[in-house]
This record gives C-alpha cells, structure tokens and sequence, in this order.
C-alpha cells in the first residue's frame, strides 16, 4: 500500500474549499460556543430582571472610564455604578479618592470578576460590590452616579433619579445621554461621550465642591486628566 507524500496531502487540504455541509457545521459549533458563553457569563444576571429593563454587558473602555471621573473627581459623598460589570469604574472611582464606592451587579460571573481585581489591586476591603438588582437599589444617600446602559432603559432610570436622589447628586451617563434631562457637561466624542447631570436644589456643602464647567464654544471637549470641562449646549 502507498503512503501519501504529507506535503501534497498539505496543499491538497489548502486547495480544497469546504462544501455547504462544512460550512453550516462550522457556523453551528461557533453558534453553539457563542450561546455557551452567553450562558455562562451573562445569563445568570438577567433571570432576576424584567426582559424589558435587561441590558448586556459591555466593558467600558480606559477612556471612557477617565471621562467618568473627570466629571466626578473632588465631589464628596458616596458614588454607585449602576450596572457595574467588572467593576472598573468602582475600583477607578475609589483610588482617586471618590468614597465610598460601591458597584450595584447581578451577575455572579462579573461580580466575582470585580472582586478578583479589587484583590489584585490591594483594595478588597476598601471598594464594595454587590449583588443586587440596580432597579430595586436605593439611591437616596448617593450623591454620584455613574450607568452606562442601553437607550430603551434610561427614560425608566430617569423616573427612578428623579424620584431617589438627593438634591445636588451629580449622574453621569456613558455612551447614551439621558432622554430627557438637561446635562452640565459633555465630554468625549463618539463612543467615549459622557454626559453629567446634577440634580437641582444643590446644599452648599455638595455645590462647593463641584467639578469647576468652562464654558467653550463648542458643545464638548476631549479631556485629558486634569483638563478643564465642556460647557454642555
């Protein structure tokens, strides 16, 4: 019996291209692996909530994150990250002094992914996540906010602000802005936008320490650290 040279058996392999049977094979195992980590990573979290007010997870992004705490850095009083995910935003929050900072996540996979990090990070003590449904969650002794939720969710968040927090809170929203409310400040462009909003009838003690507003004649800006902030339109 002849034995096939490997090479040409090689290129062969190349040459050849996969059929219509191959193909769906192919299109149905990364179907399959898609749903499995869609199963594992995000599904637990969503059990517990409406389908209407469920919202997919999506890291923010470094800049993202340092646009949030451009607009939160120097206020006093407890900061939330409504959704938090891998808990970036909180862990970032709480080393350039925002405490405390508690991130509010109902997946278990994410949430112990937020933990290792604060680990990781010297600060396990220090930040705290929680497994707990943001719609349920009282916001009345939270004085900053940040979310970075889907569009079809935040004229309900609005409802739920409005109603919660206490005068002079500041929100900042990543990705989408809020439907209906007027921000104080834009900052980014495209993806990495964020908008703030600061809820009216401010005490003196939150309005003095407010991040200090540039006006400019453009509607935002891109910050740097440290850079002043942008005028909303």
């Amino acid at each position: 019996m002849e034995h096939e040279d490997p090479g040409e058996a090689v290129t062969e392999l190349r040459e050849r291209r996969p059929g219509a049977l191959e193909l769906l094979q192919v299109a149905a195992g990364s179907g399959l692996a898609a749903y499995a980590v869609w199963a594992l990573l995000l599904q637990p979290g969503f059990r517990r909530v409406p389908l209407r007010l469920q919202v997919p997870y999506v890291g923010a992004s470094a800049q993202q994150v340092e646009h949030v705490l451009s607009l939160l850095r120097g206020r006093p009083g407890k900061m939330v990250d409504l959704g938090s995910g891998d808990g970036r935003i909180v862990l970032a929050a709480h080393r350039c002094g925002l405490r405390p900072a508690v991130g509010y996540e109902l997946n278990p996979w994410l949430l112990g992914l937020a933990r290792f990090h604060a680990w990781r990070a010297g600060c396990a003590g220090s930040v705290c996540y929680r497994r707990e449904d943001l719609w349920k969650v009282s916001l009345r002794d939270c004085h900053n906010v940040s979310v970075f939720l889907a569009p079809s969710v935040l004229p309900l968040l609005e409802k739920k602000l409005q109603t919660e927090l206490p005068a002079g809170a500041r929100v900042v929203s990543g990705r989408f802005p809020l439907p209906t409310w007027q921000p104080v400040a834009v900052v980014g462009e495209g993806l990495d936008r964020v908008w703030a909003y600061d809820v009216p009838g401010a005490d003196p003690a939150v309005s003095s320490c407010r991040v200090p507003i540039k006006a400019t004649s453009g509607p935002s800006c891109t910050l740097s650290p440290g850079a002043p902030i942008s005028q909303a339109a």
